[in-house]
């Protein structure tokens, strides 16, 4: 069975070539389905009984908020992950090719969940590396919608993106939520624009929306409510580490610095230093939008 979506503005491919998976491993998608004609980001095939003919040269195990990747890489530059789940389960194989057009995933893992969360890391891996040469990031972000446009909020887990956007959902009328973990960001003839992905953390916010941006603010925890704007180096140094990205993947990296480079060009960069409260909400929002 095949399924096609529309993800920001990229039409995506999964091919389900077992009859024991079908879409309804992908409930976040939903909302993405399309049938539109047009040229693919990439196809990717989930095939259960696909195992690797060899194993490439490991590039690094990595952690990333409690989802575990092994990658590996191939002498034609094709790579091999193994996603496996915060308790280091191994969930998913995923094989593709050098541009991340054309991928191939087995899911291992026994229990509904498991095959879940691997299908799903496995989608987020391949849209985040075969976007990179269309201007185009997967963002850790939390973003609030308000008169039009689109605000981020950027920070390490746990500095209170959420919380902070929750805290104009509750006191900023006309608010709304786009996305609480997993935005994608594109520049398109000359605008930055922000979307709704399938990818949204703990949080269920998978909505086909999009807005112009508005700002990006780097979050930081203080006892005192302060927000200015950052210089282009620290802009560079706010947006680069919430971009999911891979720094030893010379094209890739560099393609994705290049859009942070025009989206900061673009793009206001704002440092909030903030408590968990309304003034913070409240400072952020008039600061950012002038009202």
């Amino acid at each position: 069975m095949e399924y096609q979506y529309n993800i920001a503005g990229h039409l995506c491919r999964i091919v389900f070539c077992d009859a024991g998976n079908d879409s309804s491993l992908l409930p976040s998608f939903s909302p993405f389905e399309s049938e539109e004609e047009g040229n693919l980001l990439f196809c990717l095939s989930v095939d259960d009984a696909f195992r690797w003919p060899v194993t490439g040269e490991e590039v690094g195990q990595f952690d990333c908020g409690g989802n575990n990747f092994g990658v590996y890489r191939l002498p034609d530059g094709s790579y091999q992950f193994e996603i496996c789940d915060e308790k280091k389960a191994l969930c998913c194989y995923l094989q593709a090719n050098a541009d991340f057009s054309d991928c191939t995933a087995a899911l291992v893992a026994e229990s509904e969940a498991g095959r879940r969360f691997g299908l799903n890391n496995a989608l987020m891996l391949v849209y985040a590396f075969a976007s990179a040469p269309y201007a185009t990031l997967l963002m850790h972000a939390s973003v609030i919608r308000n008169d039009g446009r689109g605000y981020l909020f950027l920070g390490k887990s746990g500095t209170g993106k959420s919380t902070h956007t929750r805290l104009w959902l509750s006191h900023i009328p006309g608010s709304d939520l786009m996305n609480d973990d997993n935005p994608v960001v594109r520049v398109v003839e000359g605008m930055v624009y922000v979307y709704g992905s399938p990818w949204s953390g703990k949080t269920p916010c998978y909505r086909r929306v999009s807005a112009p941006v508005g700002a990006f603010v780097q979050l930081r925890q203080c006892p005192e409510n302060t927000i200015r704007k950052e210089s282009v180096l620290e802009s560079f140094a706010s947006l680069l580490p919430s971009v999911s990205t891979m720094k030893w993947d010379r094209r890739i990296h560099s393609a994705h610095c290049d859009t942070i480079s025009d989206i900061i060009r673009l793009s206001p960069i704002y440092l909030l230093g903030c408590r968990p409260d309304e003034e913070a909400a409240r400072l952020s929002f008039h600061t950012l939008t002038g009202r």
